[in-house]
């Protein structure tokens, strides 16, 4: 049977946990929170959320050990396993693409990642600070 892109995500919510943008705010107040915005490179030059980190759904797999809390570790097994337990959030246009990353990311191993409901439209509409 095939399946939607829609029922994709909600299997995928079905798996994982979300958290809202109010959430996230308050875990923003802490300078070492992880935030990757898995949108597309061209939205996220648009405008994004200050501390981001660009990696797009479509290659996060391949780069997420190359982030810059665990780009000091000399392999990548090395970085992964220093990510794997750190809080992570996830965020994307309005929630479905870093529902699909999260669920991914935990297949992965990573044990405390979150997609942020409603995503970045949602932190826009709570008239949250942005970087253009």
């Amino acid at each position: 049977m095939m399946k939607t892109a829609e029922q994709l995500i909600q299997n995928a919510k079905s798996r994982i946990q979300e958290v809202s943008v109010n959430e996230l705010f308050e875990a923003m107040q802490n300078h070492k929170t992880i935030l990757i915005d898995v949108r597309e490179p061209d939205e996220f030059q648009a405008a994004a959320i200050d501390r981001a980190v660009n990696y797009p759904r479509g290659v996060l797999e391949m780069r997420i050990h190359q982030h810059p809390l665990a780009s000091h570790h000399c392999d990548t097994q090395q970085a992964l396993e220093h990510l794997k337990d750190q809080p992570i959030y996830l965020i994307c246009g309005t929630g479905g693409r870093s529902a699909l990353a999260t669920d991914t990311l935990q297949n992965m191993g990573f044990t405390q990642v979150k997609s942020v409901q409603g995503g970045y439209q949602a932190w826009l509409e709570q008239g949250y600070p942005v970087e253009k």
